[in-house]
């Protein structure tokens, strides 16, 4: 996508680019889940990766510049952990709220930050993000209890996650949304049959499609051309420590789409999440 590059432009550019990335991919979530009841989390997924992948060959075309056998090793392990990190996430939104499934599936970039930093002072951003994390988690008191299933999903959504990030890294430099397109086409190999075995013939329901279609550019196409084209540009960690932020994102997203209304304590943790991803990219080095 030719836009991701233009947003990504500039010294601002790649903090932007991840901006918009977060915002869409969870507008996109908070919505997907609304389609939930009709198809399962499987089906949505089946739907939304398909549909991105349909989007991303037709408009990239990459075929017309195949990868070397090194870049296709790593776009099939970039795209199985794009895939696999859609299913987990969402059936982990099935069975717990996206905020709290977010912040759990953000233990993956913080895992890659504190993994590859070499400075003190990046680990003081992550702790300050890892407690703003903590103040959005259900570990509180009055705070239902959570799904056990519902945390192993996002806690394989997060491994997952941080692999999406060291494989995307690898294959960012291909360029013209070229690994976007052929992770997006790795990735449906295996999430659409998926799908349709659980899901079946729903999926072609009119709704079920048009649905899927908002959620395929929202949640994949739009924010992971924007993320790879962000990806070319920036540290690995400093990557992981800017999308620390999609708890409170999500939180976000959850109160405007959802109606998923935010306690006080909650608000303060968006406000330390956020205050330690633009510390974070404030002091990264070039």
């Amino acid at each position: 996508m030719k836009a991701a590059g233009l947003v990504a432009q500039g010294p601002l550019g790649p903090g932007l680019a991840i901006l918009a990335s977060m915002v869409s991919v969870n507008a996109g979530a908070a919505w997907a889940k609304g389609l939930f009841p009709l198809v399962g989390s499987e089906g949505v997924t089946a739907v939304r990766v398909g549909l991105a992948a349909v989007l991303m060959l037709a408009i990239v075309r990459p075929w017309r510049s195949l990868p070397t056998r090194r870049d296709a090793i790593n776009l099939a392990i970039y795209g199985l952990m794009l895939g696999c990190m859609n299913l987990l996430i969402y059936g982990a939104f099935a069975r717990i709220p996206i905020g709290v499934a977010v912040a759990i599936e953000v233990v993956g970039p913080l895992a890659v930050v504190v993994l590859s930093s070499r400075r003190a002072r990046d680990f003081a951003w992550v702790l300050l993000a890892a407690f703003g994390l903590w103040l959005l988690a259900p570990v509180h008191a009055g705070v239902p209890p959570l799904d056990p299933a519902g945390v192993a999903y996002a806690l394989g959504a997060a491994f997952c996650w941080a692999m999406y990030i060291v494989f995307g890294k690898r294959v960012s430099s291909l360029g013209g949304g070229q690994a976007v397109a052929w992770g997006m086409l790795a990735a449906s190999l295996f999430t659409v049959p998926i799908g349709v075995a659980t899901a079946g013939s729903g999926l072609l329901a009119p709704s079920v499609l048009a649905g899927g279609l908002a959620v395929a550019v929202l949640s994949s196409a739009l924010p992971y051309s924007l993320e790879m084209a962000a990806l070319a540009r920036l540290p690995q960690r400093v990557f992981g420590i800017l999308v620390s932020a999609g708890p409170a994102f999500a939180a976000l997203a959850g109160y405007l789409v959802l109606g998923e209304r935010l306690t006080g304590q909650q608000w303060l943790a968006i406000v330390l999440v956020v205050l330690a991803c633009g510390g974070a990219a404030a002091t990264a080095k070039r």
